[in-house]
């Protein structure tokens, strides 16, 4: 694992998943009910890991994958870490049994999360580590972000941030959905970008040129990407194949 300590601000935890429609009365006209997610723990959530001091951001994706990013204890402007897996979400009961995180600190890590949620409003739980038999609480609530619609336009354009403590990456972003970029380190990398079918998310392909500075070599990864509007930043955080090797990018909008 290529990751290491990132100086940024962490973004919020992020959930998604999709809705089911349901059906009104076929007697009485009547206004159609909102449509009930089918994994109802979906959305953009914030919070903090309390017993290790530290704050921690997300993403579920509808068929059940989820991202998590958490700093350092007591320090939010640096990332400790990035957790991956599925989950299971039903009857305000969320569970997963594959999460690995890849801690930037210690090495990849086996864990499982369960938890509890109020769909859009309040997400908890415990993320447990059997080979250590150390479990991390964390508290979360719903961001309304969440249901911001994707827009490649708004996304478009050049930013500068950290991959790693000593390099940095220069992306350009067009509304095509193409991505290319090269890092400090003499690295040049293309990719691609599309929004996907619910939240305001997008899945990412990177694919690394394999130039003397790139530490994934001819690396793809694949994963997603978050367009936070207001500060004009985007975070992406992708994987290889084989959950071995990871990337992640904060870069500022100029």
């Amino acid at each position: 694992m290529h990751l290491k300590r990132i100086q940024i601000y962490i973004l919020g935890l992020l959930f998604l998943v999709s809705l089911s429609a349901c059906s009104g009365s076929d007697t009485t006209p009547s206004p159609s009910p909102t449509a009930l997610p089918v994994n109802p723990a979906e959305g953009l959530w914030i919070g903090t890991i309390p017993n290790t001091n530290r704050t921690m951001s997300g993403l579920v994706l509808d068929d059940g994958v989820y991202w998590i990013l958490y700093s350092v204890a007591g320090d939010p402007s640096i990332l400790a870490g990035l957790i991956q897996g599925t989950s299971n979400s039903q009857n305000g009961t969320f569970t997963s049994s594959d999460a690995k995180d890849f801690n930037l600190q210690t090495g990849l890590l086996n864990a499982t999360i369960t938890g509890s949620y109020i769909t859009k409003q309040g997400f908890t739980g415990t993320i447990s580590y059997p080979q250590s038999n150390v479990h991390n609480t964390f508290t979360t609530t719903y961001d309304s972000d969440y249901d911001l619609t994707p827009d490649r336009n708004a996304v478009a354009g050049t930013y500068t941030g950290f991959i790693t403590t000593n390099e940095t990456a220069t992306v350009e972003v067009t509304a095509a959905g193409d991505i290319s970029g090269n890092t400090n380190t003499g690295c040049i990398f293309t990719g691609k970008f599309s929004p996907r079918t619910r939240g305001n998310v997008f899945d990412v392909t990177i694919t690394f040129g394999g130039q003397n500075g790139c530490s994934l070599g001819t690396e793809t990864v694949n994963g997603i990407g978050f367009y936070d509007a207001g500060a004009k930043q985007l975070t992406s955080a992708a994987f290889n194949s084989g959950k071995t090797d990871g990337f992640v990018f904060i870069g500022t909008k100029s």
